[in-house]
């Protein structure tokens, strides 16, 4: 890669037009972000149609901006209402919103938009020097080594997860179960419908997501006597300035996430997963684990690193071969064949000004969204000033109309409130929702590559060993899955007391 393609891109993202375009889409993004049920994908493809009068550079930069923004923005209701705004903004409720309850809302915004600030660097930066070479190294996953990933992941929160292994377990069964209602996309037979229509098309993700932690957060609190009645934060800038300060003691937890992220990109839905497994590794390395859900800042920062640097990673293999990471992304994808480009490799030589201006859009747009919504930490914090009573009803209106933009259904309400329902005797009987929400958003996904994989090997396991990249990611998976009967076991052996149980996440 040459410095004169870089500058080159940098010559075309920093004019005055190509600038006000990604102000404007960060600003649109963060609104959408907020929004729980209409996320970056929506929000992209919504704007879509305004992108083609205009030129395909200043077009991307709008979108990729409008992507920037709604990553910003997932983390603020995340943190503020316990609403991910976003799929992969879930790990960052865990205790971001404990935080906000403590008083350290700016604290908690501050922590998370300089992570993902971070995170979105680090994948720009290897985007930047080595996409050709990942390109050529995401070639080689196929089904195998996709399941595989997936049952890492699965697996890395029943082993490095804390809490109830067992629970955890449960969890995950629960949501596999839930995953699997609908149409079965390789038999077409119908599962778990029970004879009524509307379960065909099974249950919608993000519905599901508002509805065990915003309305199950929401039952909590009413059983409660709407004990939270807001928070004074005292928010100023200097809360931003003194959160700097603490952040650098968190640089393995910040490489660690940059890295889990950018590696779990390339594959479709990648930042979910990223968020929840960069949580647990940062748990089970933490010196501070038992403060883990309680409101820890390291709790907020390993999410949000992971999901941005996978989120900008996910970009990648949608300009290299012409295969999105993730639903934004074929959004994107969809655009540059209406303004007449070819995604994959021959991009790079036939439009050089495109892919160059939009690496550097990826630079200029990531420091204008960290600028812009840091700049507006007080005025986030400052929400939760308003008493509960008064927040209460506007958290479930905007609850019930992001779950009705999902798909302009009624319906979908009424799912909201079960899963509320369901959320709420999670918390009451001490499960983690974070696997159940996990088995959920992945299980498709995973029974996919799982049936794909068998079909290839004739049903044989064995294709999960024989290939050395899902070989060594399926090893590593068990390891986990029975780590927690080897540790009382080794703890014993070498005559150390046993920790205390700690409670699941959720």
């Amino acid at each position: 890669m040459g410095i004169e393609n870089l500058l080159l891109g940098f010559h075309i993202a920093i004019t005055p037009f190509n600038l006000f375009v990604a102000v404007v889409g960060i600003l649109l993004g963060t609104i959408i972000g907020v929004l729980p049920g209409l996320g970056g994908a929506n929000g992209v493809a919504i704007l879509l149609p305004v992108t083609f009068t205009m030129p395909p550079t200043s077009a991307i930069i709008l979108l990729t901006s409008i992507y920037w923004g709604a990553l910003f923005g997932g983390a603020i209701t995340s943190i503020l209402f316990n609403i991910p705004g976003e799929p992969w903004s879930v790990a960052t409720t865990f205790d971001g919103y404990p935080m906000a309850r403590q008083g350290q809302g700016g604290q908690a915004l501050t922590g998370a938009f300089t992570s993902s600030f971070i995170g979105a660097f680090f994948s720009i930066v290897l985007i930047t020097f080595f996409a050709p070479l990942l390109a050529e190294i995401a070639l080689r996953f196929g089904p195998p080594e996709i399941f595989a990933i997936q049952f890492l992941t699965f697996s890395s929160f029943v082993g490095l997860g804390g809490g109830n292994p067992l629970k955890s377990l449960v969890s995950i069964l629960i949501g596999f179960t839930l995953a699997t209602v609908g149409l079965d996309i390789v038999t077409g037979q119908l599962r778990l419908t029970f004879g009524i229509t509307e379960l065909m098309k099974g249950f919608d993700f993000i519905i599901a997501v508002i509805g065990l932690f915003g309305i199950g957060e929401i039952l909590l609190s009413v059983e409660e006597g709407l004990s939270f009645q807001g928070t004074k934060t005292g928010m100023n800038l200097r809360v931003v300035l003194d959160t700097w300060k603490i952040l650098p003691r968190y640089w393995r937890t910040f490489v660690r996430s940059s890295f889990i992220g950018f590696w779990m990109g390339f594959k479709p839905g990648g930042a979910t997963p990223a968020s929840f497994m960069s949580y647990a590794f940062a748990k089970r390395f933490s010196k501070n684990a038992d403060r883990f859900g309680k409101g820890e800042l390291e709790g907020v920062v390993a999410p949000e690193t992971a999901a941005h640097a996978a989120g900008v990673a996910a970009i990648l293999p949608m300009i290299t071969l012409g295969i999105p990471g993730s639903p934004t992304a074929a959004v994107m994808l969809g655009g540059l064949i209406i303004w007449g480009l070819q995604p994959g490799p021959l991009l790079f030589k036939e439009n050089p000004d495109f892919v160059w201006g939009l690496i550097a859009s990826m630079y200029t747009g990531n420091v204008i969204g960290v600028l812009m919504v840091l700049a507006f930490v007080p005025l986030f914090a400052a929400i939760l000033r308003i008493p509960f009573a008064i927040l209460t009803p506007l958290i479930v209106v905007v609850c019930a109309i992001g779950s009705y933009a999902v798909h302009n259904s009624m319906l979908d309400i009424w799912y909201m409130l079960i899963f509320g329902v369901v959320g709420y005797v999670f918390k009451k009987l001490d499960y983690p929702l974070a696997p159940f929400v996990l088995a959920l958003v992945l299980g498709d996904m995973a029974e996919n590559a799982l049936r794909q994989s068998l079909i290839m090997s004739q049903g044989s396991l064995g294709i999960f060993f024989n290939r050395p990249i899902a070989g060594v990611i399926t090893a590593v998976a068990i390891f986990f899955f029975v780590m927690p009967v080897i540790t009382p076991w080794w703890r014993r052996l070498r005559g150390q007391p046993e920790p205390a149980q700690g409670p699941g996440h959720g």
